[in-house]
């Protein structure tokens, strides 16, 4: 995804936090790692690069999680393919880009109130299960996807969105301090991952490799705790 400047769009306000924490954070917990955000990785695949007029053509989310040993992990993912929002366009050229079919009889699209609805339901139930009062979103140029989801939340007024409206994780960054790398390709393959490149463009597994990068540089970063 190319990078994009930071944009809410007109008429959002900050979201409710999608769960409050029911007890106090232990250490070593993913909410006193991440100041009570629960880190969610987003990738969002849409039919130009304008999100006020571009649609949103899919969406994937898969939530992080600890292991035993208090390593960041992924977990599940959830996505949906949604039908164009009314009044959206899309750019024929990205379409040559991300393969979509928008008419496949199999797509099963849903509209963009149901995507979202499918995905935000994960992240609630995670974020709650963490202890965490919002989701942060994490992405590779991650201001591109979620502006793309704000514009989405702002076209069907939903009420429930999880994520800070704002603040990001981003594995650009991330990756050109870790690996001197900013494209996602040569960033998860300086990481020692696999990349597939006939899978790309995927916002299924766009998501599983941002992820999966995401956690392996956070993984190898030492704690800094300040003095006194």
């Amino acid at each position: 995804m190319p990078a994009m400047p930071v944009d809410v769009p007109s008429g959002i306000a900050a979201p409710a936090p999608a769960a409050e924490a029911t007890t106090t954070s232990a250490p070593g917990t993913l909410a006193s790692r991440f100041r009570g955000f629960l880190p969610v990785v987003v990738d969002v695949e849409t039919g130009g690069f304008d999100w006020n007029r571009h649609a949103l053509l899919e969406i994937a989310v898969a939530p992080l999680d600890l292991d035993e040993n208090g390593q960041l992990v992924v977990g599940e993912i959830t996505s949906s393919h949604v039908m164009p929002a009314p009044g959206t366009e899309i750019d024929p050229k990205s379409l040559e880009i991300t393969g979509i079919d928008v008419d496949h009889p199999f797509r099963a699209a849903r509209n963009e109130r149901a995507a979202l609805d499918h995905v935000f339901a994960p992240v609630r139930e995670a974020a709650k299960r963490h202890g965490c009062q919002r989701a942060i979103l994490v992405g590779h140029n991650a201001h591109f996807d979620l502006n793309f989801l704000n514009a989405a939340v702002a076209r069907c007024g939903h009420k429930r969105n999880p994520f800070h409206p704002f603040s990001v994780f981003d594995t650009v960054t991330l990756a050109g301090v870790a690996y001197g790398q900013t494209v996602l390709a040569r960033a998860v393959q300086a990481s020692g991952l696999e990349w597939d490149g006939n899978q790309a463009h995927s916002a299924v597994y766009d998501t599983e490799r941002t992820a999966q990068l995401f956690c392996r540089i956070v993984n190898a970063l030492p704690r800094l705790t300040s003095a006194g």
